[in-house]
């Protein structure tokens, strides 16, 4: 019997120490992005407004108006895009014209011109 308890106080050991390792990976992942967000604010957009940029599709997310938005990086610098065709899918590579800034200069919005 006393096996019995000694095994489950060392599982519930084993149990704790992987909450705290998991808990760790999410603070460090939370303070790289957090590092990755204050960089982005300190350096000049490597995009202009008015201009035409070819990128990647990394992932698509909804815009508050329920639209479907492309997400790509110029430079590390995030372009959403809209207007996109439906047919249009992750990997692909798009032009989209810069049409404006968000507030703190850190991503930016476009709209689609075409498949490359």
């Amino acid at each position: 019997m006393e096996y019995l308890f000694v095994g489950a106080g060392a599982a519930a050991v084993v149990v704790f120490l992987l909450l705290i390792a998991l808990l760790r990976r999410r603070s460090s992942s939370a303070s790289a992005s957090k590092r990755a967000h204050e960089a982005a604010q300190e350096r000049e957009p490597p995009v202009e407004l008015g201009e035409t940029y070819e990128f990647g599709v990394s992932e698509f997310t909804d815009h508050h108006s329920g639209e479907r938005v492309a997400v790509g990086k110029v430079e590390g610098f995030v372009l959403f895009t809209e207007d996109v065709p439906d047919s249009l899918s992750e990997g692909e590579v798009i032009r989209a014209k810069v049409l404006s800034f968000n507030k703190g200069r850190t991503s930016a919005d476009a709209t689609f011109v075409g498949r490359v």
